[in-house]
């Protein structure tokens, strides 16, 4: 059985194709075949302007095209697609929805900022790293970061905050923002155990494989710092030379790592998971799950 999922978000728009696959025990676990990413940046039209521009529109309907295509070719049977804050936001997002809809048959569910939060956990990647610690998931995105706080193996918080790397380029995030963000961190990432960050999101999985650091091996807070510093101190034209980075990476990169390192420094987090999982992953999982009640 193959799955897909769809996640259109702020500075990109991924499709996910997976299989369930049994292994010997009988166990069935996911597995990915696919994933395409298609880098729209739509939020550079919404948070400027509140709309998505019409440019913008014919390369967001090119792209559900042409993953309706792939998704015949994978001969995909269940899909769950969900666009994020630019859709959100956007005051003609409604309409494009509903357009997508007539042309590629994709129905597509404007996540709210809970729901977007709520995916991400459905990664369960905290289950299975150990009961000795709490854990705080973070993904940064375009338009928002989505925090969700595991203690005693509950969830005991979840947040959808508009701070995202694209806000931040467009200068949208002032002192205001970031206090807010900090106290809502600091009253809500308490524990009696150390608490550890996991990472989702396409810049501290680039942050990750900059480091040469083995799969599974967490990065210090310390070395994410170095990493900002250093991104920070050149210019756009030089990060994609030096770091080998495409211009949709090299430009966002440093607003992701200020807002992963401001939140690791307020929750007092000194280590960071970075399992390469996002969105879609989420997405995915609560697919399979829901198909698998209904049996």
């Amino acid at each position: 059985m193959r799955l897909a999922a769809i996640d259109i978000g702020s500075n990109a728009a991924r499709l996910l194709i997976s299989e369930v696959r049994t292994d010997d025990k009988g166990k069935s676990e996911l597995t990915k075949l696919n994933l395409i990413r298609v880098p729209l940046r739509l939020g550079f039209d919404v948070f400027e302007k509140n709309e998505i521009g019409s440019k913008k529109i014919v390369m967001l309907m090119q792209t559900m095209k042409a993953f309706s295509f792939l998704l015949k070719a994978y001969e995909v049977k269940q899909l769950k697609a969900c666009a994020t804050s630019a859709m959100r936001d956007a005051v003609n997002g409604p309409d494009i929805i509903k357009q997508v809809k007539l042309e590629t048959g994709i129905k597509i569910n404007i996540l709210n900022g809970d729901e977007e939060a709520t995916m991400i956990y459905e990664n369960h990647i905290a289950e299975n790293l150990g009961r000795e610690h709490a854990y705080l998931y973070i993904d940064v995105g375009g338009g928002s970061t989505e925090l969700s706080f595991i203690a005693d193996g509950k969830l005991r918080y979840k947040e959808s905050v508009n701070i995202g790397t694209i806000r931040i380029l467009k200068n949208m995030v002032d002192e205001s923002h970031w206090d807010e963000f900090k106290a809502k961190v600091k009253a809500n990432i308490k524990s009696k155990l150390p608490v550890i960050a996991i990472g989702s999101g396409g810049n501290i999985n680039k942050v990750f494989s900059l480091s040469k650091r083995k799969d599974g091996k967490p990065l210090s807070f310390e070395l994410l710092k170095d990493y900002y510093k250093e991104l920070s101190s050149f210019s756009l034209s030089e990060r994609i030379r030096i770091y080998k980075m495409k211009d949709d990476r090299a430009d966002v990169i440093v607003p992701a790592l200020q807002i992963y390192v401001n939140v690791m420094r307020w929750a007092g987090i000194e280590e960071i998971y970075v399992p390469k999982i996002g969105l879609a992953d989420g997405l995915i999982q609560k697919l399979y799950e829901e198909i698998q009640s209904k049996k």
